[in-house]
């Protein structure tokens, strides 16, 4: 599988990566799934302290003992749970950061991550002591590189500007190309795009009819979708290709974007995403017509 660099980082991450959110409550299935996704060519596997409250970390931690050197390993903080705490809450405190580092280790049951990544973040965050927590990690190697996740701008040129991060874990895919509109800036401080959603909450594949909603998604309506994603389909049937692999590629086959986080909860799902990356780039003409189909959105809400 393709490997590309993560921003200024030496990590090389496969440019199909495992979202390990789609993962389930039983360790033995989600081995399996992990297990295969490492045969197929699949290194960079993403998690978050949020996930299950641990337990996503615990089973990702089971899953990868004894393949550690074979992978890629990233996980996110910043939001805090546990006694007292009705659900959970934002808290980007720099001695908070540094404690959920902690035990995101013990619960993956490894000495350091590769990828840490603050899981939100707003304006009003002290960014500066947050950037001094990532730092102080990285120094004592408990942390490789760093990043955010985040699709607010404001945040995002704040951390680009005054830090050192390598990357920006974004939502993007063809119906939701906001990030476009910050490609230049990620190009300019050579910072990669890891994204997620590349299928749209499975809009973005041949069963489209099952996903549909009366809510629509994003800023798309249900009857516009309805008018919209056979198109794609026929589209995509062009290109000799299913609705998924379309999608997939379209997202992996933009420059700033190192990887795109597609997640599985059964072999089924994860053969299909994997299909995307023995496919050859979209053709220009192709991406032409995908443009002149999908809205290019941007981002109304978080900017200075």
């Amino acid at each position: 599988m393709n490997k590309t660099q993560l921003g200024t980082s030496d990590l090389y991450v496969s440019e199909l990566g495992f979202g390990c959110m789609s993962l389930s409550d039983d360790h033995l299935s989600n081995q399996s799934l992990i297990d295969e996704a490492i045969d197929r060519g699949i290194n960079f596997f993403d998690t978050a302290d949020l996930y299950q409250l641990g337990f996503n970390e615990e089973s990702v931690g089971k899953a990868i003992k004894g393949k550690r050197h074979n992978i890629i390993l990233a996980s996110k903080g910043g939001n805090e749970w546990g006694e007292g705490i009705d659900g959970w809450r934002w808290n980007p405190d720099k001695n908070y950061l540094k404690e959920a580092l902690k035990r995101s280790l013990q619960r993956l049951n490894v000495d350091y991550l590769d990828l840490y990544q603050l899981h939100g973040g707003t304006i009003d965050d002290p960014i500066d002591d947050v950037i001094e927590a990532f730092e102080d990690l990285k120094q004592e190697g408990l942390i490789r590189y760093y990043g955010i996740s985040s699709i607010r701008p404001n945040v995002i040129k704040a951390f680009a500007e005054k830090s050192s991060i390598v990357s920006v874990m974004m939502q993007y895919s063809l119906l939701d190309r906001r990030p476009e509109e910050w490609f230049s800036l990620f190009e300019k401080y050579n910072i990669s795009v890891i994204a997620r959603g590349p299928v749209a909450k499975g809009l973005l594949t041949d069963e489209f009819e099952r996903k549909l909603s009366t809510d629509g998604y994003l800023d798309y309506t249900e009857t516009e979708l309805l008018q919209l994603l056979p198109k794609l389909k026929a589209l995509a049937e062009e290109a000799g290709l299913s609705m998924q692999q379309l999608a997939l590629r379209y997202v992996m086959d933009q420059s700033p974007v190192a990887t795109a986080i597609a997640g599985a909860s059964k072999p089924e799902q994860l053969k299909e995403n994997v299909k995307s990356t023995h496919a050859s780039p979209i053709s220009l003409d192709i991406r032409q017509q995908l443009h002149a189909l999908v809205k290019k959105s941007t981002y109304d809400n978080h900017r200075v």
